[in-house]
């Protein structure tokens, strides 16, 4: 049977919406951004949602029959959590997030990668302080959370576990990481 429902969670430069991307075309499920959840995207500029509007959009996306959502929420995603067949935590080491957030940033300055936000340089340096917060907090209280949701939950630290998974996944084995 194939996952229909999947949340993925990690820090900033994690490889969240690449991994979202890829799985949204090889499962044929659309994929959705929590940040676009939470912000309303206009070339004006980003407004936020009120947290009802919120909290209806993500509810719509999850009483729907397949998706992918993606993003380093933890909070007031839990009606993902609850109805994700698979949650996939990306635990990716804070260089190799760092080194994407520079890369990221200079490809967008050239035009080459495009962006749901107005990437600036303030933007830039919020995210050098995001990933550093994730790595001293968030980290430990998501896997604290997670811990509610093992059944479902595979931590993946490289590139190379995740082929890992997905061969095994398309094999039919069931194999899970433990929190």
């Amino acid at each position: 049977m194939q996952v229909k429902k999947i949340h993925i969670i990690g820090s900033v430069g994690s490889g969240k919406t690449t991994l979202a991307k890829k799985l949204s075309i090889d499962f044929n499920i659309p994929h959705y951004e929590l940040d676009n959840v939470v912000w309303k995207r206009f070339q004006t500029g980003d407004v936020r949602r009120s947290e009802k509007e919120r909290d209806i959009f993500l509810r719509n996306i999850v009483n729907s029959d397949a998706w992918i959502n993606e993003g380093v929420h933890y909070q007031w995603v839990t009606d993902s959590f609850v109805n994700a067949e698979l949650i996939i935590f990306l635990d990716t080491r804070f260089s190799i997030r760092t080194y994407r957030i520079i890369k990221r940033y200079l490809l967008q300055q050239l035009g080459l990668e495009k962006s749901n936000y107005k990437s600036s340089f303030s933007m830039f340096m919020r995210m050098f302080r995001w990933n550093t917060y994730f790595e001293k907090v968030s980290k430990r209280e998501i896997i604290e959370l997670l811990k509610e949701f093992d059944d479902k939950v595979i931590i993946i630290r490289d590139h190379n576990e995740l082929e890992t998974y997905l061969r095994q996944k398309e094999a039919g084995e069931e194999k899970h990481s433990e929190i």
